[in-house]
């Protein structure tokens, strides 16, 4: 453990906040993804300086390489014993403890992103007028939340990962709930190489990020080609995956196209289906009849650009590479895959007649916000979105 000597909050001081960033490196592709969160969380921590709404703030992380970044800030820097299992409630709860936080807004590490120091204070103020409440930006899959008493934790199943928490504090511990209105800044979480692709262009970008993601000379082009097409009103785009209602509803309302949208499978892993060989897809069976070559070809006569949640297809074909591989195809980089299905299932996405976008959860989520926020922003301001919103 690292420390800087910050003094901790007080009842007149702003609430802490808690940052954890765990990654894991092997592969080049891994490597990449995690360079990109230790940038997002330099600009997190700037970010969160400049707002003067936090004391202390905690960097929580197993990473060597963030904790020397960090060294230079007025932080807390807590660097995880080598060899140690990792829990993510129980360090959540002995970082409360030990800094004897009342109130404290947790984020993972790779989310917010584009979340600025001005709605970062909002959150905090919002906690500090309330006794009791749970803020979060998914309730039923978090990437962080600000919460008040932090004695909720004692009433909880403390979760193995962050994406339970809102849902234990809510539902479990019965604090009152405000989720967070949905758009890019707070949606959009950085697990895979794809994330850092949707978001590279987009303008609220912190600097550390954006520098980061500018040194990788990312090939953009099949993004780019598929974005313009989100704000064309004589397109259709082709959605599928583990899309909710919710991002379906963004969709019509926020893009000038039409969306043809297939939703399989929410919740594969987090239901066990996954484990137990059950995941079935539409697109799957699809895919089984006519082979990867025509199952492009037809989602190619169906619409201009695909967004495509290549993890569903994988887990109906009961095939799950290796994350350096699944990382690898997101890139479009079939040479550094090793498994020969999905090799050859990129091949075919990088061969089809139209821009095709594969990754996982989060590209038809948090990545589809930031993808068409960004299309908004360079390229269809002059053309309205179907319904009138507050953009």
């Amino acid at each position: 453990m690292q420390s800087n000597h910050q003094q901790p909050a007080t009842d007149n001081q702003p609430i802490g906040l808690l940052i954890m960033t765990g990654n894991t490196e092997g592969s080049p592709a891994e490597c990449m993804v995690a360079g990109a969160r230790r940038a997002i969380t330099c600009d997190i921590v700037e970010r969160a300086l400049t707002s003067d709404a936090f004391a202390p703030i905690v960097v929580s992380t197993n990473d060597g390489t963030l904790a020397r970044m960090l060294d230079r800030y007025p932080i807390e820097i807590e660097l995880d014993s080598p060899g140690k299992t990792f829990h993510f409630g129980k360090k959540l709860r002995e970082l409360v403890d030990k800094y004897a936080l009342p109130k404290v807004f947790y984020m993972g590490g790779g989310s917010g992103p584009l979340l600025s120091a001005g709605e970062m204070a909002r959150i905090a103020e919002q906690l500090r007028a309330s006794d009791r409440l749970l803020i979060t930006n998914n309730f039923f899959s978090t990437d962080f939340a600000a919460f008040t008493p932090v004695s909720a934790l004692g009433s909880i199943v403390l979760p193995e990962t962050d994406n339970d928490l809102g849902w234990q504090l809510g539902e479990v511990a019965g604090l009152p709930i405000q989720e967070l209105p949905r758009t890019a800044a707070t949606q959009l979480d950085v697990d895979t190489p794809t994330d850092l692709m949707t978001m590279s262009g987009h303008p609220a970008l912190g600097p550390h990020t954006r520098a980061y993601l500018e040194s990788l000379d990312l090939d953009t082009a099949h993004i780019k080609e598929a974005m313009r097409y989100l704000v064309d009103r004589e397109a259709e785009v082709l959605v599928a995956g583990r899309v909710s209602a919710v991002t379906w509803a963004y969709l019509e309302r926020e893009t000038a196209c039409r969306v043809r949208l297939f939703s399989e499978e929410r919740g594969m892993r987090a239901s066990r289906r996954q484990a137990r060989g059950q995941v079935r897809s539409v697109l799957g069976y699809l895919l089984d009849q006519v082979g990867v070559e025509r199952f492009f070809a037809i989602l190619g006569e169906m619409s201009q650009a695909v967004f495509l949640d290549s993890r569903v297809l994988l887990a109906h074909c009961r095939v799950w590479p290796a994350a350096a591989d699944r990382f690898a195809s997101d890139l479009r980089h079939p040479e550094a895959i090793t498994d020969p299905f999905l090799r050859e299932l990129t091949i075919a996405a990088m061969n089809a007649p139209v821009p095709v976008v594969m990754g996982g959860h989060s590209l038809v989520a948090g990545g589809l916000y930031a993808l068409v926020e960004t299309a908004w922003a360079t390229g269809g301001m002059d053309l309205p979105p179907h319904v009138a919103s507050s953009r």
